[in-house]
């Protein structure tokens, strides 16, 4: 059965400076927010792999991004894509998004959500520290006030799975090309 993805967003927030800022919404969705640490990328990627979080072989890689993406399978269709990027000296910086799995024809044109709060979990059930940081406004982030919740839908159409598609398409072309050679 597949599962329509529920989380929540920082909405508004304060800056260290005490002014209030609102995350802004536009049609492909909520901003992405950051979260910056202090640890170093090998220790963070054995986190994420202890946590069953698996390298992404094929990704779109974002400038600054630090080697290969991670992924964790959530409930079907769902999957978290965490990518790890170079901050300034002693930083990395850890953005988060989720959407259907690559296991999936729709991956490639399914909505997806930057996430938050997840990541954060992780963080603090490993006793790392961080700080939010919001690019737009080149801040850091003091305090969360109230949250965004977000929905994403299940895919309208049932979801396919490329892999066996592949296999089947390439064991017919493969059946069709030795038929085709044998009449020669």
């Amino acid at each position: 059965m597949m599962v329509e993805f529920l989380t929540k967003y920082p909405k508004t927030i304060s800056l260290l400076d005490g002014k209030r800022e609102k995350i802004s919404v536009d049609r492909k969705g909520v901003e992405q927010l950051t979260i910056v640490v202090k640890n170093s990328v090998d220790e963070l990627l054995k986190i994420f792999s202890h946590e069953g979080f698996t390298h992404v072989k094929f990704e779109h890689k974002q400038p600054l991004q630090i080697g290969h993406g991670l992924s964790l399978k959530l409930k079907k269709p769902w999957e978290m894509h965490v990518r790890l990027l170079e901050m300034k000296k002693g930083l990395v910086a850890i953005q988060a998004e989720v959407e259907v799995s690559r296991d999936y024809l729709q991956h490639l044109f399914c909505q997806r959500t930057p996430v938050f709060y997840e990541v954060e979990m992780l963080l603090k059930k490993h006793q790392i520290e961080y700080k939010i940081w919001n690019e737009r406004i080149k801040k850091y982030v003091q305090t969360v006030f109230d949250n965004y919740k977000i929905q994403l839908k299940t895919p309208s159409f049932p979801v396919f799975a490329w892999k066996p598609m592949v296999f089947v398409i390439g064991t017919i072309g493969s059946i069709y090309l030795i038929k085709y050679l044998l009449t020669i």
